[in-house]
C-alpha cells in the first residue's frame, strides 16, 4: 500500500457536498468527491467514466490553514433566451491550506501520481473559478499508514498564520479520515463518489472520524508564477 499526498492551497476554495438550487455552501474541509474529481480529471477520464478503483481509496485531510469562509452573488444568463437567471448564494474558503492523503494500492496510486505531474485537465481547488496557487503533488510514500502521513508531514501554513498560531497558542492541526472497519462509530457525509455523470450524479454516505496531530515544523515552498514561462 502507499499514499499519495496533495497541497490544496489557493485564494479560493469551495467543496460542496449538499449545494441546491441557488444556495451553494462550502465544507471546512475538501470533500472526497471534490479531490477524486480533481485526480479523475488529471486522468482525464470522461464523467461518465467507472470510479470504482477511485472510490475504494481511503481518504484523509489534514487542515494546515482553515481558511476564513465568505460569500459572494453569483449573476448569469441563460444561454438561449438571455433571460436572467435567479441570483445564487456562493460560499468559498479563502486563505485555506489542506493537506490530503489517498491511500491505496502502490500501482494506482503511482498513476494518480503521474497523472497530477503532468494533468490531462487543469485541477481546480472545488470550482473552476478556484485555481490552486501552490503545486498539488506532494509525492508518494510507500510502506506507510494514510494516518501516519498526515502526522508526519511537515506543516504547510503560510507564514502569516504561523504567527497567529503561535501567539494563539496553536499546537494541534485537525484531521477528518476516513473510518476503518474496526473503527468505532463516527461521523458521516455524503460525498463518497458514484457517479459524475451530470444526466445522474450519486453520491453516498461515508463515514469519517475527526481527530488532531501534533503540528510539525513549517515548510512554505517557493512559488514562482512565472516558472512555466521560462525555457522554450
Amino acid at each position: 500500500m502507499s499514499v499519495l499526498l496533495l497541497q490544496l492551497a489557493g485564494p479560493l476554495q469551495s467543496w460542496g457536498s449538499s449545494a441546491r438550487f441557488a444556495r451553494r455552501t462550502t465544507e471546512t474541509t475538501p470533500t472526497k468527491s471534490g479531490v477524486l474529481g480533481l485526480l479523475a480529471a488529471a486522468q482525464g477520464r470522461p464523467r461518465t467514466a467507472d470510479l470504482s478503483d477511485l472510490a475504494a481509496l481511503r481518504f484523509g485531510v489534514r487542515v494546515d490553514q482553515p481558511g476564513t469562509r465568505v460569500r459572494d452573488f453569483h449573476t448569469a444568463h441563460h444561454q438561449v433566451t438571455d433571460k436572467p437567471m435567479p441570483i445564487s448564494e456562493r460560499f468559498y474558503l479563502a486563505d485555506a491550506v489542506f493537506l490530503t492523503a489517498l491511500e491505496g494500492d502502490t500501482e494506482l496510486i503511482e498513476t494518480l501520481h503521474t497523472a497530477v505531474q503532468a494533468p490531462h485537465y487543469l485541477p481546480y481547488l472545488g470550482r473552476r473559478s478556484c485555481p490552486p496557487s501552490r503545486r498539488l503533488d506532494l509525492g508518494v510514500r510507500h510502506d506507510i499508514t494514510l494516518e501516519a502521513a498526515l502526522r508526519e508531514h511537515e506543516w504547510l501554513a503560510s507564514p502569516w498564520y504561523r504567527r497567529r498560531a503561535d501567539r494563539l497558542g496553536i499546537g494541534e492541526l485537525v484531521t477528518v479520515v476516513d473510518s476503518g472497519v474496526n473503527d468505532p462509530p463516527g461521523d458521516t457525509q455524503r460525498d463518497q463518489p458514484v457517479s459524475f455523470d451530470p444526466r445522474r450524479r450519486t453520491y453516498a454516505l461515508r463515514t469519517v472520524r475527526h481527530g488532531t496531530v501534533p503540528r510539525r515544523r513549517a515548510v512554505v515552498p517557493a512559488h514562482d508564477p512565472t516558472a512555466l514561462l521560462e525555457g522554450d
